[in-house]
């Protein structure tokens, strides 16, 4: 690449840090309501765009499952607009009587959105969403393979959010993507906060650029089935789950954890359901195709269906094979299957009891995991209070990974940007909503006195007629005012 083109790169991302923060200037003095109906119409956007935007993803990245982008497009659009539209986010948040304080929030001024191939429209949607709800501007940075349609996502939401009202650059792209551009937008004075989901490597950076950032650890996650589950639903959960997308999302389950009384049974259903189990030469054909020799993934195969995976590791596979299952031996380097594998192939492993699946699925975790998600199928309420006690922030039970840990199929706040918390090297351990995108401001009014006007009465007796004082005197008012709140 010319080095001119890095000088232009750099260009472009200045300017659009500067128009975004004159636009976030102008943004910050929306009230609510106005905000409200900006972001409602930029949701609507979304979802009314979104086969298109899911088309040109799986067309530019040349990976995924055309219906399952949409999904992820309507998600980001309607399911985190539905979580967020009443969402304080301007002015007065939140009026404490009893305790006489008022929190206004402030926004924080331009968000630098940092995207992943994995998900290159869904994650603009969102952050967009999030970011304008808390009154902020927002630059994305798209990853050099999905920079098209990233880009074309970043349009949609910019021109929807100008023709509700809001000004000009408050939704800024860069269309030429270079690694210079994206650490000049990192670094730039105009960029507060950098939202980061990507692979380790960006979230590092992002980290390391000086300023507040979330970024999003890998996700490495088991799956444990005891031997009280409902075995079909859970098969159907974790293929569903690891098949959607073909796995790019990932909260996608890695490994599953199969109870000894019940193994044989979840391979049959798993099976049945479009599992195809390698034997061990057939193991070690897919972890030379799927996996490079310095432990990462081969980007070659990242959302592929197994067909295609199995195509490229030189192994014939049953029509209709949705997912390839590795049992394994072990984990760690020796084990390359155990590690993240954000494609259709799964490890397999057996636990004598769920004390064995516990310890396992810990050392899984440490391959990469530590402090995102961990599942659990069962149906005995105080084994899965059990794995509470995990490293990991999100604990989910009875329900596919990948849908779960982002708020589709649970409880949890909607959202594409899954904090790891400290364990995983992030600064938050939640689902990253506008709330985390705002400042607070408390006005607080003092509830006791500290010092009552007879003490300052006393300190000041015995002082010269004249008014003025020494420095003798100042020392004594000292020492007394001192002696009484002592």
């Amino acid at each position: 690449m010319p080095f001119d083109y890095d000088l232009i790169s750099i260009q472009e991302a200045r300017d659009a840090a500067r128009k975004a923060k004159a636009a976030q200037q102008v943004f910050a003095e929306f009230p609510q309501e106005k905000i409200d109906l900006i972001i409602k119409a930029m949701a609507e956007a979304g979802k009314a765009n979104a086969e298109w935007l899911a088309k040109m993803a799986v067309e530019e990245t040349k990976f995924g499952v055309f219906e399952d982008k949409v999904t992820k497009n309507n998600f980001a659009s309607t399911g985190v607009y539905n979580y967020i539209k009443d969402m304080k986010t301007v002015g007065v948040i939140k009026e404490d009587n009893e305790n006489k304080i008022l929190e206004v929030a402030a926004p924080v001024g331009v968000i630098m959105g940092i995207v992943p191939s994995t998900n290159p429209t869904s994650t603009v949607i969102y952050k967009a969403l999030i970011s304008l709800k808390s009154g902020n501007a927002i630059v994305f940075s798209p990853h050099p393979s999905a920079s098209r349609c990233t880009f074309a996502a970043a349009q949609v939401m910019h021109e929807a959010a100008v023709k509700a009202g809001a000004p000009d650059g408050i939704v800024g792209c860069l269309s030429k993507t270079t690694m210079a551009a994206t650490e000049e937008l990192m670094h730039h004075d105009d960029t507060a906060v950098i939202l980061a989901t990507g692979g380790s490597a960006m979230v590092k950076a992002a980290y390391s650029a000086g300023k507040p950032a979330y970024g999003v650890g890998p996700g490495n996650v088991p799956v444990f089935i005891e031997r009280t589950a409902d075995i079909r639903q859970a098969v159907a959960d974790v293929i569903g789950s690891k098949t959607f997308d073909n796995g790019t999302i990932c909260a996608s389950e890695q490994a599953v954890i199969a109870d000894e009384p019940i193994k044989d049974q979840v391979i049959a259903e798993m099976e049945a359901q479009g599992a195809y189990f390698l034997n061990q030469e057939e193991v070690k054909l897919v972890t030379r195709a799927v996996m490079t020799p310095r432990g990462g993934m081969n980007p070659a195969l990242v959302g592929k269906n197994a067909k295609v995976v199995a195509e490229k590791a030189g192994i014939k596979v049953p029509e209709g094979t949705r997912v390839l299952v590795a049992p394994l031996e072990g984990y760690g380097p020796n084990y390359p299957l155990s590690y993240e594998k954000l494609t259709t192939v799964l490890g397999f492993y057996t636990a004598k009891d769920w004390h064995e699946a516990c310890l396992l699925s810990i050392e899984l975790l440490k391959l990469g995991g530590i402090g995102h998600s961990f599942v659990i199928h069962t149906q005995d309420e105080q084994v899965a209070r059990e794995f509470i006690k995990k490293p990991v922030f999100r604990i989910l039970v009875n329900t596919p990974s990948s849908l779960g840990a982002i708020g589709y199929t649970t409880g949890l706040a909607p959202s594409l940007t899954l904090g790891c918390g400290t364990w995983g090297g992030s600064s938050t351990s939640d689902n990253v909503t506008p709330l985390h995108l705002i400042n607070i401001k408390r006005q607080a009014y003092g509830l006791k006195q500290a010092y009552g006007q007879k003490q300052a009465l006393g300190a000041l007796a015995g002082l010269p007629e004249t008014g003025r004082l020494s420095s003798e005197d100042i020392a004594e008012v000292v020492r007394a005012v001192l002696a009484k709140i002592s």
